[in-house]
């Protein structure tokens, strides 16, 4: 038996698969939502600022513009290398508005394909700038004319990036995923419950195995029974994590064999309990769960911002 398995954030300059620690063994499939955690934030919902002028969303054309990455508090300008967008080691820098500011480097106006290569690049520039400041991530293609658009931009939701950036200051976001092997469990369901072990007995016995309705009716049993296993395994997965944790998110599981697909939100300085948390519980649930982490990361899950100028209505 091993810990849980833990990827760390990938940056441009890694291999395709980003570094593990420990891991623990596997397995199932997830036929059920998971409880849904009660978050202790609500970071506000941000999504455009209107304004009079439109960054087209069309094919490449002459001219700069700015890719935007994120935004800090920082009153004094900064630069993080040049490491920008489009592979053409643009200079990283901030655009201020007071005291907080937009994470950018220069690029021409155009949309940018969400390739893995775009995606690493984006997020280098992210995991760069998280290793000192809190940083509230951009959508991936936020690209605006001018600094002077940002600054306006900054200007209209001053307010609500303030608030956004005090609720997620010194915290990181961590990936949990966790399945099982749906084959072993429904072997272990027709030995330990009581009614499918039975049932099962039963249809054994008189040979109906065969039988549609037999199969249909003890497929139901099962289906059941897992549904109810996996919740049962996700609250507690959930209650184990919750003293080392702000708040937490459930998101849809993916595929057969995934029973959680959840984030933390961290405090910077709790990075080792969590881990600690993590790989307890794993060890708790030996081989018959699988964990995987990921972190850390900017608060994804946590904060959604699209800002887009717009035209003005003339007046």
């Amino acid at each position: 038996m091993s810990p849980a398995t833990r990827k760390r954030s990938p940056n441009k300059k890694a291999a395709p698969e980003p570094k593990e620690k420990p891991a623990v063994a596997v397995k199932v499939r997830r036929t059920v939502d998971a409880e849904r955690e009660v978050h202790a934030l609500e970071p506000s919902q941000l999504t455009r600022a209107e304004r009079p002028q439109l960054v087209p969303a069309a094919a490449p054309e002459a001219g700069e513009g700015r890719y935007v990455y994120g935004v800090i508090q920082a009153k004094d300008s900064m630069s993080f290398g040049k490491i920008g967008m489009g592979g053409t080691g643009e200079m990283v820098y901030t655009v201020h508005h007071g005291d907080i500011a937009a994470v950018v480097s220069k690029t021409p106006v155009f949309i940018f394909d969400p390739t893995r290569e775009n995606a690493l690049a984006h997020e280098h520039v992210i995991e760069t700038v998280m290793k000192a400041q809190t940083i509230i991530p951009m959508s991936f293609g936020t690209v605006f004319r001018t600094d002077d658009d940002i600054r306006e931009v900054l200007k209209s939701i001053y307010a609500s990036l303030k608030d956004v950036l005090k609720q997620m200051a010194n915290k990181l976001e961590f990936g949990l995923k966790v399945t099982w092997d749906r084959d072993q469990i429904i072997e272990e369901l027709k030995r330990g419950h009581e009614d499918i072990h039975r049932f099962h007995q039963e249809i054994t016995r008189k040979h109906l195995q065969s039988t549609y309705f037999a199969r249909m009716q003890l497929g139901r049993m099962i289906d059941k029974a897992l549904v109810e296993r996996a919740a049962e395994y996700v609250r507690e997965i959930y209650e184990a994590l919750r003293p080392v944790c702000v708040a937490s998110r459930d998101n849809k599981p993916i595929g057969d064999k995934m029973i959680m697909n959840a984030a933390f939100l961290i405090h910077r300085d709790k990075e080792s309990d969590f881990d600690e948390a993590v790989n307890k519980i794993a060890q708790r649930f030996g081989d018959r769960l699988n964990f995987k982490y990921t972190g850390p990361w900017p608060p994804y899950n946590f904060v959604n911002i699209r800002l887009k100028l717009e035209r003005g209505t003339a007046t």
